[in-house]
């Protein structure tokens, strides 16, 4: 739409909706009136001031461009491309007689300093975090990967508020095919509007009914970097402080960057670790019910009378005693996330100690279960990611519920479904649980053990990367075997 066709200043107060921080600065410069827009709220004030107010205020005439001291300049004649400037924090500038309006880049300098990410404790490794600035984002990641091969592609997504996007991946290791299906899912999203980049993630995952998370949601540009090596695309959005990075596995949950910075033995053994937590997060309180519900022959002889005296005069069956103490555990914790972080050290200590204490001196629930309610709950918090944490939160309920019905069997029942259904999940095409469905052999030397890092020259084949090995990693002049000199 040609800018003279019609009053300018009322299109843009019409499509701003008569905005209280839409500004439009009428002046007069050369003889003849000059109009200076743009969003109090979006841009730098003191910016436009000095580079444009005042020049055009002292001068009064001469040449424009060289009176204006505002670099980034963009011409168009085009009122909808002002418009959508105006809400990237540019000032529009326009002469009644002339169709080309001046967009220049002025934008706000607020934003939050680069810190620690919260969600993801960092042990010996970079403490830098994403923030809520697209821009600072990429910055940290190229600054971490000093390659040419990076490629960054952006993509807008939102009908009535436009939110970027941007596609990182290394264009000679990232699996093409991948990437180009990513590009064909998120131009597909209709939507109003993305508010963060989890919103993104339910529309192009695989299975949104599945209780397991798909892809990776970081906010470690340390992970982002070493995912990219190995032929993983990331997936950023502008106002969020969270990248995912797909496609990964059920086994990416469990591995933290920490582990490659200890030693073989210890990062070893802190993986297996992570990942027997998984089977105690959901199944410990099953078996507990499922034991003293069905099976309390199993119970070692030196333990049934302290077990018969711990349940003896609970009012309540297992199920009951479990449900209670796990729906008390979910409420403190939740009331802990969603209040002030010294309130919420106060709820737990509350919830912990006196609500625990009280409960078993009323004889509501058996110290058993207290002990067995506080190791599945450490259990669910020992996984690094916190989405991974939400499912087997969720996960431990319906185990809980079959084992009260069918003791063990209903266990062995509940964990055949889940196997079932992790082995038949794939996330764009890739099965999330590989290595172990379909089998790999050599896909397992970073799964449950970490092995040496110059042992491990091939990348994961669940990204399907375009280079199968890594450069030759080699230890120098130091042998790599127990036989050194």
């Amino acid at each position: 739409m040609h800018h003279l066709t019609q009053d300018v200043r009322t299109y843009f107060q019409k499509e701003f909706n008569h905005a209280n921080d839409l500004i439009i600065h009428t002046l007069s410069w050369n003889h003849k009136p000059i109009h200076i827009v743009y969003l109090i709220t979006l841009v730098n004030e003191q910016s436009i001031q000095d580079g444009v107010l005042t020049p055009l205020k002292h001068t009064e005439q001469g040449e424009f461009l060289q009176t204006i001291t505002l670099g980034q300049m963009q011409i168009t004649c085009l009122l909808e491309q002002a418009v959508d400037a105006l809400l990237r924090g540019y000032c529009v500038i326009y002469f009644d007689d002339d169709a080309d309006l001046y967009l220049f880049h002025t934008p706000s300098s607020y934003q939050r300093s680069i810190t620690e990410p919260v969600n993801e404790k960092v042990l010996g490794n970079s403490h830098e975090g994403f923030i809520e600035r697209l821009d600072i984002n990429l910055h940290l990641i190229r600054k971490k990967i000093t390659s040419q091969h990076l490629a960054i592609r952006y993509a807008h997504v939102g009908l009535e508020a436009d939110t970027k996007l941007a596609i990182v991946y290394m264009d000679q290791l990232a699996n093409l095919e991948i990437v180009e299906e990513i590009n064909k899912r998120i131009a597909e999203i209709s939507i109003d509007y993305i508010s963060s980049v989890g919103i993104v993630e339910q529309f192009i995952e695989d299975a949104p009914y599945s209780p397991f998370p798909q892809l990776l949601s970081t906010e470690r540009v340390d992970r982002v970097s070493a995912n990219l090596m190995e032929g993983r695309i990331a997936l950023l959005a502008d106002g969020s402080s969270n990248a995912i990075i797909l496609p990964v596995s059920f086994f990416a949950f469990y591995q933290s960057p920490d582990d490659y910075n200890l030693r073989i033995l210890n990062g070893s053994f802190f993986r297996l670790l992570r990942v027997s937590s998984f089977f105690i997060a959901i199944t410990l309180p099953a078996i507990y019910i499922a034991v003293v519900s069905f099976h309390f022959e199993t119970i070692p002889n030196e333990l049934v009378l302290p077990m018969q005296n711990a349940v003896l005069d609970i009012p309540f069956p297992p199920i009951m005693e479990a449900m209670l103490m796990e729906l008390t555990v979910e409420l403190i914790r939740e009331a802990g996330l969603r209040l002030h972080s010294a309130v919420g050290q106060t709820i737990g200590v509350v919830g912990g100690l006196v609500i625990g204490d009280a409960i078993v001196r009323v004889g509501l629930v058996s110290n058993i279960m207290i002990v067995v309610v506080a190791l599945t709950a450490i259990s669910s918090f020992v996984v690094p990611s916190y989405e991974f944490r939400e499912t087997l939160r969720i996960l431990r309920f319906p185990i809980m519920i079959l084992a009260a019905s069918f003791g063990f069997l209903g266990i062995a029942f509940g964990l055949s479904i889940l196997l079932i259904h992790m082995c038949k999940l794939e996330v764009l095409g890739i099965p999330y649980f590989y290595p172990l469905s379909p089998l790999n052999w050599k896909g397992m030397k970073d799964t449950f053990i970490r092995m040496s890092i110059w042992q491990m020259n091939q990348r994961p084949q669940d990204s399907k990367p375009q280079k199968k090995w890594r450069n030759l990693w080699l230890r120098g002049s130091v042998k790599h075997g127990r036989n050194k000199k």
